[in-house]
């Protein structure tokens, strides 16, 4: 039985104010969490366009084979 491995850091261990990158199907971005919503959800500031973001809504399509976060 072959087992799916994770890269990178739990949603968990996502703390408010810290900075992480997420790659998914190729896209990175660069984040600041600027707020938590029920379940593992969380808004997010985008680091380059300063855009504000759904963690859930970026992810809705599902995560790739690629798919990681690590803190900055």
């Amino acid at each position: 039985m072959q087992m799916a491995f994770m890269r990178g850091i739990s949603t968990d261990v996502i703390r408010l104010g810290k900075k992480y990158r997420l790659q998914n199907f190729g896209e990175i971005y660069e984040f600041e969490v600027v707020g938590f919503m029920q379940g593992d959800n969380f808004t997010f500031k985008d680091l380059t366009t300063l855009e504000t973001y759904e963690y859930q809504k970026l992810i809705e399509f599902g995560k790739g084979k690629d798919f990681e976060i690590i803190e900055l």
